[in-house]
């Protein structure tokens, strides 16, 4: 094991891809002189070279277009882009092309791509840089959709999506690219389709998505230490394919579920995830589904705004205790609606 941030992890994992299959190729804006925006490629230009390590033209369409054709023909390319916001002008290459093409070839014709963007608020971006749109790309069949949250699973599930024969949106949080933590050294991969439960607990289950995963292990320290519950939280890893079988093991054996995700309420996981977990363990509830989300505006600039448009530990202990019956930190439908938290109803 080593010691590595979660950019070093995710950087770990090309090089040694690069290394050990020529038809890896990395494509993006700033990805190779400048070593990526968030400098998760760095020195990877200097030691490849300009063939297999491209700096592209700034245009999502055509850097994800080139993407899809290379990976088409034999190579198997890693695409940067900037942000997840920019992925909407890429969008027709990776729904209608990338996630289609298999069938649409009738499977003569394979798109092994990897489409590699940051998300997530906490940088003052504003709207057109901050959001969290991983249940954009969920809704579209052909997709493989991961979203780690450890340095330890960034660099396995990183070099399991290269080798997959499937186009795979990997979906990193801009916050966590500092995040230190213990890395696997050698051949670790991660499959995709399975789980990590975080923490074990009996009393309650949290989901929590990408950095939320995060956020809901701590707040699982806190209900432990004020509270006296025992939290168990589970981070997806990847939402296709989604590991729901480790989630309702676990809300079978506590009877209640929070989700939290980062994303707006409608329409996004969270609603996905309850919506499955009402219809395959509804006798195992003792409560509704509760939802923590990001709020249901554009991501302000106000540094104060941002801070609470997004979930924190708070609204995760909150929503944890209205699953337990108990009277919450923050009381009423009103207080309830501006800290994001949703029962599955909402």
């Amino acid at each position: 094991m080593a010691q590595m941030r979660y950019r070093e992890a995710l950087n770990a994992a090309l090089r040694e891809e690069l290394q050990r299959d020529e038809r890896v190729v990395l494509m993006g804006e700033d990805i190779g002189v400048f070593g990526g925006a968030f400098k998760v490629t760095e020195g990877l230009l200097e030691e490849f070279g300009e063939r297999r390590v491209r700096d592209t033209p700034i245009s999502e369409n055509t850097i994800v277009g080139v993407g899809v054709g290379a990976a088409m023909t034999g190579l198997r390319p890693v695409v940067e882009l900037m942000t997840i916001n920019f992925a909407l002008l890429a969008f027709d290459q990776i729904v209608n092309h990338a996630a289609h093409i298999h069938y649409m070839f009738g499977g003569q014709a394979r798109v092994p791509l990897v489409v590699r963007m940051p998300q997530g608020a906490g940088h003052q971006l504003g709207p057109t840089h901050s959001h969290c749109l991983e249940a954009l790309f969920l809704h579209v069949p052909g997709l493989l959709v991961a979203v780690p949250s450890t340095p330890a699973d960034a660099k396995g599930l990183l070099k399991t999506a290269i080798r997959n024969e499937n186009p795979v949106v990997f979906i990193e949080h801009e916050s966590l690219y500092g995040l230190r933590g213990e890395v696997p050294e050698g051949e670790e991969l991660v499959p995709f389709g399975r789980a990590r439960v975080a923490r074990e607990g009996s009393d309650v289950t949290i989901v929590g998505i990408s950095r939320m995963a995060l956020t809901a292990e701590r707040a699982a320290e806190r209900l432990a230490s004020e509270h006296g519950v025992q939290a168990e939280v589970i981070d997806p890893r990847t939402l296709r394919p989604l590991d729901l079988d480790t989630i309702l093991a676990s809300v079978r054996k506590t009877n209640r579920c929070v989700i939290v995700e980062e994303g707006w309420p409608h329409g996004g996981v969270g609603a996905n995830l309850a919506a499955l977990i009402a219809e395959q363990a509804f006798d195992d509830l003792d409560a509704p589904v509760q939802r923590v989300t990001g709020a249901d505006v554009p991501m302000p600039y106000s540094k104060p705004l941002e801070d609470i448009a997004y979930p924190h530990e708070p609204q995760v202990v909150h929503a944890a205790l209205l699953a337990l019956g108990r009277e919450p930190a923050i009381a009423g439908s009103a207080a309830a609606e501006a800290a994001g938290v949703h029962g599955s109803g909402a």
